[in-house]
């Protein structure tokens, strides 16, 4: 592949297109970045906020543009992808706060003629892999980071999504950025394969899918370089009957629904205690045909078109298999009036969800949802745990002693008592099993983003 075209899911137009680096080009890149790095290492921690909080600046002044290409690139409604761009800012911000105080010299207890320190060092040239579904969130968590270690970075966006790592690398310039500190790449997963297996790159971060993860390790299996890997999930919800009804109700759906389900973190599989199953599936269906679908510039659409146009049918796929095991199809997408044109696919509910079904094993990415009935927690712990991914899970509950003892069991990277979908950029991203290894934000993923060096000074020799 030499020409990317991104294809705009509404209208099928050709968005962008650009060609994709040769190995040469790539090359001179990677150089760039290390004579970037090879400078930025000793830059101060006054220096790198500076840098960083001229970059948010500078990404403000560019946020109407930056919208519409993420809506033009991957169909998302233009009102969440301007959403989407002032979290990214708040995210970057959170990082900038912290990194100064995270990557201090630590200084151990006085030891009689020693002085001992742990520095937190810069890696190098990091490569970030980002993922278009939330293509500001996902890179931010990585390339702001990065820099405030002391690194320079690569950013290789989602063929999708090409223009948001442009996007970075253009504010970072204007920003004042060191020449090579911080670019964007267009390759090809040949080329990209080459890139991590290079020498002069020391870290690469992933976001997508296992089957992704799995080649990205293999690319670097013959290097001692880490990898931070974020595969996604399928992430459950627990409804309990002392739940607060109405606030769940709109919570769940949303968590489900936002970004066309298009989220690693979406709830994708929903377990609520028998007593009130039926009036919450009452409940949750109705504010699901609410739902209204078109242009993703039209601010009364709030689903807008999926961003592969292979999508649709994987997902129609698991609604019929879901039905035909036993489920029953309770808001049919075939219900929703749908544009003439675009890669859509309509909200689908399906009650009584057999548990071994694709809808509740397989991430799904779209749209859909599950819902099955349950005795209580231990059935309910029972059921979330039974699932090869582990990245978010949740409880409706008003019993904070309840949600404490059911989220301790439950295998995850994060767990929320009423709520969902959201990252707090003061906790780490991480998770467990099939969706991957390493930590973004918080302190984690800055300390992730650097390497440790033990300081052992004798300052004192014995008999002096």
């Amino acid at each position: 592949m030499r020409e990317l075209r991104v294809i705009n899911p509404w209208d099928e137009t050709i968005y962008t297109a650009m060609n994709c680096l040769t190995w040469e080009e790539a090359d001179q890149a990677i150089d760039r970045a290390r004579r970037a790095y090879e400078s930025w290492r000793w830059s101060t921690a006054a220096e790198r906020r500076a840098l960083c909080e001229a970059f948010t600046r500078e990404f403000e002044g560019i946020a109407d543009a930056v919208a519409a290409d993420i809506t033009g690139q991957m169909g998302k409604p233009l009102r969440q992808a301007r959403n989407e761009v002032n979290t990214m800012l708040d995210r970057a911000r959170h990082m900038i706060s912290i990194a100064e105080a995270t990557l201090a010299d630590e200084y151990l207890p006085e030891a009689p003629g020693f002085v001992r320190y742990i520095r937190h060092e810069p890696l190098g040239v990091v490569l970030d892999i980002a993922a278009w579904n939330y293509p500001l969130l996902i890179a931010v968590n990585v390339v702001v980071p990065a820099v405030l270690a002391g690194n320079a970075v690569l950013i290789k966006h989602s063929s999708k999504t090409p223009l948001c790592g442009r996007a970075f690398t253009e504010a970072f310039r204007r920003a004042g950025a060191p020449e090579g500190l911080v670019q964007d790449l267009v390759l090809d997963h040949e080329t990209t394969e080459r890139v991590i297996a290079d020498p002069r790159v020391d870290f690469v971060s992933f976001t997508g899918s296992v089957r992704g993860g799995h080649d990205i390790v293999r690319a670097a299996a013959d290097r001692f370089i880490g990898t931070g890997l974020e595969l996604g999930g399928k992430d459950p919800a627990y409804v309990c009957a002392d739940a607060p009804f109405a606030f769940t109700v709109e919570n769940t759906v949303d968590g489900a629904f936002y970004n066309a389900g298009q989220s690693c973190c979406a709830i994708e599989r929903i377990y609520v205690e028998r007593s009130i199953y039926r009036e919450f599936l009452d409940a949750f269906v109705e504010l699901t045909r609410a739902y209204r679908l078109g242009d993703p510039k039209d601010p009364a659409t709030t689903i807008g078109p999926l961003a592969s146009k292979s999508q649709p049918a994987f997902l129609a796929d698991q609604v019929r298999d879901a039905v035909a095991r036993g489920g029953r199809l309770v808001v049919d997408p075939a219900s929703f009036e749908v544009p003439g044109q675009g890669w859509f696919f309509a909200p689908a509910v399906v009650a009584d969800a057999p548990h071994d079904c694709s809808l509740m094993r397989e991430e799904s990415f779209g749209p859909v949802i599950g819902l099955l009935p349950v005795s209580g927690d231990e059935e309910a712990i029972r059921l979330m745990n039974d699932s090869p991914y582990g990245l978010t899970a949740s409880i409706w509950t008003m019993d904070p002693e309840r949600a404490r003892r059911v989220g301790e069991r439950i295998e995850t990277g994060t767990f929320y008592m009423n709520r969902c979908d959201y990252l707090d950029p003061a906790l780490p991203w991480t998770g467990v099993k099939d969706t991957g290894r390493g930590a973004t934000l918080s302190r984690y993923g800055l300390l992730q983003l650097s390497r440790l060096k033990s300081m052992h000074l004798r300052v004192k020799l014995p008999g002096t």
